[in-house]
């Protein structure tokens, strides 16, 4: 029965991601019908796929926090003011409008989640392009690539980078000083390749900047107190775990969200009915379906029997491991979304090192507070490099590309898998090579 449940769950896997390559149906109904097999076959419970939903609540509730803060202030056309202007300071130019959408989100993403950045920055993007006159797809798709990329450049970057840093006791500081200039040369790698890889837009020019549509801003009271409450929530972001009683960022964006929705309700500038009613519904629904489907994996004892496998293709050399695992890891990233890849890979690769004598069974301990024997290192911060890096290969590679691609199809415009591939794919095997250079001369000669 157990062997005939692993087959189930793993058929119904490959199943959906056979489905959102080949966009035979749309990817949250692929991922839904999946995680409703999996109950239906009974490879687990109805309370089971809830249990798996519910360990990510986190992500989940972060999520909905930041769209209904977003959606709440729309109507003031903030996002669409502050379109004309970067459009402005960017001087029409095309190749200026790249490098700032780079530089506008490569330094939040260093302290905000990815998603929650691209969440926050996205709504920018289509009217941006619009007034330039370019596709807004390919500038959504690069945003996704800085969120990824620069995710990388501090701890907290990304939850994929947060999950691992905080398996092995990593600080902050510690992460700066041994990994950082790697997130930092993936970016520049990026923006390397700016020119060959959007070159339609890198090359066009608006030449008459005087005839822009300028938006004002409306309800400028209201825009006032919202941004109150966005300062509010950005601070308590980056401060909120540090303090003697934490707080998590999703309990901040969900108090922000109660807050903008209050806002919006009170000052009468739109309903709560319509807030509701225009969030991204879609993208809520695919990340908890395949937390199911991950689930699944898990519950079948797949996952864990990848262990011993994880034994055999990396052997005991450290060297080969490492960069083994980055590259293993990164394909995988791009089609499994990075934070349940990690969350299954922490406990595998912790008992890989335990398996092969290179650390004592004490690490494999939740509570276990103490040091990882160095030699072993590499192969964690490899996983951080493939995990993140290996998200800008897909679709459905990390939770950042799934929100772009739910804003995308909002406006209109549906970002196909064939689509985001053929960009990501180059940037992803560009970079995990980067990546590989910078992990072999830092922490393996």
């Amino acid at each position: 029965m157990e062997n005939v449940q692993a087959a189930i769950a793993a058929a119904t896997f490959i199943g959906v991601v056979f489905l959102i390559i080949t966009e035979w149906i749309h990817l949250t109904v692929a991922a839904f019908l999946g995680a409703v097999i999996l109950v239906f076959t009974h490879v687990m419970t109805l309370n089971d796929a809830i249990e798996y939903i519910s360990r990510s609540h986190a992500t989940l509730g972060l999520f909905f926090g930041v769209m209904v803060m977003v959606r709440a202030f729309e109507p003031t056309k903030v996002f669409d003011y502050l379109a004309t202007q970067i459009v402005i300071l960017a001087k029409g130019k095309g190749k200026n409008l790249l490098l700032g959408i780079v530089a506008i989100t490569t330094p939040i993403c260093a302290v905000l989640p990815n998603a929650t950045t691209v969440m926050l920055l996205a709504p920018l993007i289509p009217p941006m392009a619009q007034e330039v006159g370019v596709d807004f797809v390919p500038l959504l798709i690069l945003m996704v690539f800085v969120a990824n990329s620069s995710g990388l450049l501090t701890i907290v970057g990304d939850p994929a980078t947060f999950i691992v840093g905080d398996a092995i006791n990593m600080s902050f500081a510690d992460y700066l000083v041994k990994l950082s200039l790697g997130g930092a040369i993936s970016v520049a790698v990026l923006v390397a390749i700016l020119p060959w890889l959007f070159p339609e837009i890198w090359n066009k020019k608006l030449e008459d900047l005087e005839h822009l549509p300028h938006p004002k801003i409306n309800h400028p009271r209201v825009l006032a107190v919202g941004g109150v409450i966005i300062a509010f929530v950005l601070t308590f972001f980056v401060i909120g775990d540090s303090l003697p009683v934490p707080v998590s960022p999703a309990a901040v964006a969900l108090l922000g969200a109660a807050l903008a929705m209050l806002l919006a309700h009170h000052s009468q500038i739109d309903s709560v009915n319509n807030i509701l009613r225009d969030l991204d519904w879609s993208t809520l629904l695919f990340f908890m379906s395949f937390f199911v489907l991950i689930g699944g994996l898990e519950k079948t004892g797949i996952i864990g029997h990848l262990s011993g496998f994880l034994a055999v293709i990396l052997g005991k050399n450290i060297f080969f491991g490492s960069l083994g695992l980055l590259f293993v890891v990164g394909l995988m990233s791009s089609v499994v979304p990075n934070i349940p890849l990690v969350v299954a890979m922490v406990p595998l690769l912790k008992q890989y090192v335990v398996n092969v004598g290179f650390a004592p069974a004490e690490v494999l301990a939740p509570d276990f507070a103490g040091q990882f024997p160095i030699e072993v290192l590499p192969l964690f911060y490899s996983m951080m490099y493939g995990a993140n890096l290996g998200g800008n290969g897909s679709l459905i590679g990390a939770s950042s590309n799934i929100v772009a691609a739910g804003i995308s199809e909002q406006h209109g415009r549906r970002i196909s898998f064939q689509t985001f591939l053929r960009y990501g794919v180059p940037v992803m095997a560009l970079q995990l090579v980067a990546a590989a250079v910078y992990v072999t001369i830092r922490f393996l000669i």
